[in-house]
């Protein structure tokens, strides 16, 4: 297939069962293929908090017709990859092949998604692999801090739920747990099959046909509840760290409000992965008080988290914290000026479209958006999205969700 000019950004369509599939052509010798559910910790009820995290690792133990190790090397013994990972909302399975393995790839990850059968006997072995991951993180409390503040942040709600999983509710999975869990969860009409490669799309809706065409299960999800009872805390947790670890944060926007872009771009000046970032400018160019400071801003499909994160000397925590909430009372009551905003989407569209060089970014980045949405954007269309925002928005934004009086606090002493 020759891609030109004239070949649509992208191509979709949807198999009787309700599972959607959205291709991507592209020029290239390496296919990737995947599929996103519409299932992640969120989506668990109370007794199987973790399940959604042990599926994912348990999809790759055994199906129907294959055993564990047919598995692995499927994919590895034509020189391809295999993996997957599990959010608050998400499960994604992918896979990348040389193009003429592309059938293959699809048939395997059709098979593990929706043919799995959990066995007890590899269940057993792969609860203490896990139990071991939660165990590394607890090592390292620069990435459990976020796990932590996230449960303080949602509390009760279902988006409290730690991705992992609590050990003792590990230790009791079943086989039928598991089974239970995936019948409610996996359902085809909650998942998007996606593909980039240099094909026709003809031939990409006959292996979908082929290898995806399960009957659709009437069952229904476990329903998502919003968080309508937010109250902001701080909490001081003895870790007897060498650095101290410190996160503030807020409620934020979901997905689908109006103003996710304005935060989007927001946050990325307010401590993005660029060195030019306010906070790295501040905390670490200027007063040399960390190595590591960052925000990041999370949307869910009902709700969003905002949140500011820097490790530091104990003798340099209350001058780090003083330094960030100025910086955002700046961002609060001043608006940003028009050549530092026009520098700032300049910055932010760069980036987007270095991160679409990666193949990989790219087609995980599709499964999401068309599971989402139901379209992706090219990158014109969110260089246009970027260039809508106004200075006014900005300063809007940093108004409702920078405020102290809602700020939810962790830190590791």
């Amino acid at each position: 297939m020759i891609i030109d000019q004239n070949t649509p950004y992208f191509f979709n369509h949807t198999l009787a069962n309700g599972l959607r599939v959205v291709f991507k052509p592209e020029n290239c010798d390496v296919s990737y293929c995947g599929i996103a559910i519409n299932t992640g910790s969120r989506d668990e009820k109370l007794h199987e908090h973790g399940m959604a995290h042990f599926t994912e690792h348990m999809l790759f133990k055994g199906t129907e017709k294959r055993k564990s190790g047919h598995i692995i090397n499927r994919l590895e013994n034509v020189g391809g990859e295999l993996n997957a990972f599990t959010t608050k909302e998400e499960t994604v399975l992918y896979a990348a092949v040389l193009n003429e393995y592309t059938e293959r790839a699809i048939e395997l990850i059709a098979d593990i998604a929706l043919h799995s059968t959990f066995p007890q006997k590899e269940i057993d072995k792969e609860v203490i692999i896990i139990l071991d991951e939660i165990q590394s993180y607890k090592d390292s409390p620069s990435e459990q801090i976020f796990d932590d503040f996230e449960d303080i942040l949602f509390g009760d709600n279902q988006l409290g739920h730690n991705i992992l999983g609590e050990p003792e509710m590990l230790r009791q999975l079943t086989t039928e747990k598991a089974l239970d869990f995936v019948n409610r969860q996996y359902l085809p009409h909650e998942m998007v099959f996606f593909v980039t490669g240099k094909f026709d799309f003809k031939q990409i809706i006959r292996w979908a046909e082929k290898h995806l065409a399960v009957p659709e299960r009437k069952t229904l999800p476990l329903p998502r509840i919003a968080q309508t009872d937010y109250i902001p805390q701080k909490k001081i947790v003895d870790r007897n760290t060498h650095q101290v670890h410190y996160m503030l944060g807020n409620i934020a926007y979901s997905l689908f409000h109006k103003q996710r872009m304005g935060m989007f771009l927001l946050t990325n000046i307010l401590g993005g992965s660029g060195m030019n970032s306010l906070l790295n400018l501040s905390l670490r160019e200027k007063h040399g008080l960390v190595y590591n400071v960052e925000s990041s801003f999370q949307p869910f499909t009902d709700n969003g988290m905002w949140t500011v994160y820097f490790g530091c000397d104990p003798s340099n925590m209350k001058r780090c914290e003083e330094l960030v909430y100025s910086t955002l009372a700046k961002l609060r009551d001043k608006k940003i000026s028009e050549s530092a905003l026009t520098k700032y989407k300049l910055q932010l569209v760069g980036q987007i479209a270095i991160a679409s060089e990666s193949k990989e970014n790219m087609s995980l980045s599709i499964g999401k958006s068309f599971l989402r949405y139901d379209k992706i954007d090219n990158l014109e269309t969110a260089r246009k999205n970027i260039e809508a925002v106004t200075a006014e928005e900005i300063q809007l934004v940093a108004q409702e969700i920078f405020r102290p009086e809602q700020f939810t606090t962790l830190i590791y002493k």
